[in-house]
């Protein structure tokens, strides 16, 4: 078994599962919020016990949605960090890859978001993405090892709620 190309002092998960919640996420709804809800931030709709994409309904109550929460806290629930000289080569088309996927993703689940993309400032040329989802960051890894190949670690900490995705080639 090869070493991992980072070392978080994570534990290493199998890529065809996440490992259930043990605790309660605090960015998770103690109970279901009053329908219709909308949030002011994004325009979700709270309808039919889920978040959806709708019009806001006459009456409908505001509340921020689990998503905005962690935007606004600036607490995500996934990292992507991406390096690696073919990174830096393919840099546009692989940021453009990232994006239309994650765009994908928000208009099936719309609390999946990227938060941001951001320049790595531990590994020069490379980026981190912070998502409010721990799948988004999974499905971002598992796209970019689809269409690049290259080395792919996933790492969850189970006490923060919190899914690390390495890619580098």
């Amino acid at each position: 078994m090869k070493p991992a190309p980072f070392d978080f002092g994570f534990h290493p998960i199998r890529r065809d599962q996440l490992r259930p919640e043990r605790e309660h996420d605090s960015y998770m709804e103690r109970g279901k919020p009053t329908e219709p809800n909308f949030c002011p931030e994004c325009n979700v709709l709270y309808h039919a016990g889920r978040w959806q994409w709708g019009v806001k309904p006459e009456g409908a109550s505001e509340q921020l949605c689990p998503a905005c929460q962690r935007i606004r806290d600036e607490f995500p629930a996934g990292f992507v960090y991406i390096s690696g000289h073919f990174f830096a080569e393919h840099r546009v088309e692989m940021i453009s890859l990232i994006q239309h996927h994650a765009q994908k993703e928000r208009a099936e689940h719309p609390l999946s978001r990227i938060m941001a993309i951001r320049e790595n400032q531990e590994n020069e040329g490379g980026i981190v993405i912070t998502t409010t989802d721990l799948h988004l960051a999974r499905d971002i890894g598992d796209a970019l090892h689809h269409a690049y190949h290259g080395d792919l670690d996933f790492h969850y900490n189970a006490s923060e709620k919190l899914l690390r995705v390495l890619w580098k080639r």
